[in-house]
């Protein structure tokens, strides 16, 4: 694997653009570096609106918002000297919102193993997050998506940027 690859996970949160700022300066005045931007669409539950249409348009506004993020942190990038031909930013839609069988997708069960097996398949060495900021007892209930990428990274560096 490549550690010059760096596979940056954003959310949309102030934490996840801290890291994108973070790998900005770190990485801008280097060469050879490729940075694969990644969001993993996590959608709101169905049950939480009155209708299937207020779902869909919460669900669309929702992708919207998180593809205008991924480009401003490319732009981040850009402005700390990464070469926009090196930056690829890459959305995975949420299962629940394709049609059956039309590509890859996240079933949302797990964010964590998910990034790695992106990581995997596009062979990058370093991982950068940012840290969500949950409490102790959420994170012991439901896990960290950063705490789960330190525990099951392997041969891989993690940067969790605070």
């Amino acid at each position: 694997m490549d550690f010059k690859r760096v596979l940056i996970a954003v959310d949309g949160s102030e934490n996840s653009l801290r890291a994108v700022r973070y790998a900005a300066a770190i990485l801008g005045g280097g060469q050879g570096y490729a940075v694969q931007l990644v969001h993993i669409e996590r959608l709101p539950e169905r049950d939480m609106f009155p209708d299937e249409s207020a779902w869909s348009g919460q669900c669309r506004e929702h992708s919207r918002a998180m593809r205008d993020f991924l480009e401003e942190a490319r732009g981040v990038l850009e402005a700390g000297g990464l070469s926009g031909e090196t930056i690829c930013n890459l959305y995975i839609d949420s299962c629940a919102a394709r049609p059956e069988g039309s590509g890859d997708c996240s079933h949302g069960r797990n964010i964590a193993l998910e990034i790695l097996s992106i990581a995997e398949r596009e062979d990058c060495g370093t991982l950068v997050i940012g840290r969500r900021g949950v409490s102790k007892a959420e994170e012991f209930l439901f896990g960290s998506v950063s705490n789960k990428l330190i525990h099951h990274a392997k041969d891989r560096t993690v940067w969790v940027v605070s």
